[in-house]
């Protein structure tokens, strides 16, 4: 495998929210000094941000696949994807990465991990969100900017 392909292999949103849950999963389990959101309330919307996360790919990949283009963020799509889930959010998955990333601190109790959310945010808009739209602006130029137009960037 070359340096390229492994670098586009790991530099993906999946691999860094794994690292992420990973991250907040060891702060819950190792490093939690007794702080807690609370009984019951911390679970049930945990449980509902990650199954609304999970809905919300489900969305965006079936979409992404009946017109025929890529998930991956590093290469070129055939389409602007402009209906279905996209319609609502022009980054649906990467929405739907914050939703499971925040479920599962909420679900495990891991307090600590609170400020991952911004800071996973930040990284997801650095490294793939601008990134990608710059490439959108590029390839489908006055069809893209009517999109932005009409449709926020996360909800």
């Amino acid at each position: 495998m070359t340096t390229t392909a492994r670098r586009l292999f790991f530099d993906l949103p999946p691999v860094w929210l794994v690292l992420a849950l990973l991250i907040s999963w060891i702060q819950a389990r190792y490093f939690s000094f007794g702080l807690s959101f609370g009984p019951v309330w911390a679970d049930l919307l945990g449980g509902l941000l990650v199954g609304g996360g999970g809905v919300l790919i489900v969305l965006a990949l079936a979409e992404m696949r009946r017109h025929q283009t890529t998930v991956h963020p590093h290469h070129t799509p055939a389409h602007l994807v402009q209906s279905g889930i996209f319609k609502r959010s022009r980054n649906p998955i990467y929405l739907a990465d914050m939703c499971i990333l925040t479920g599962f601190i909420l679900y495990w109790d891991a307090v600590l991990s609170l400020p991952l959310v911004p800071l996973f945010l930040w990284m997801l808009e650095r490294r793939f969100v601008i990134p990608e739209e710059n490439g959108l602006r590029r390839q489908f130029r006055m069809d893209f900017a009517k999109y932005c137009e009409k449709t926020r960037r996360w909800l």
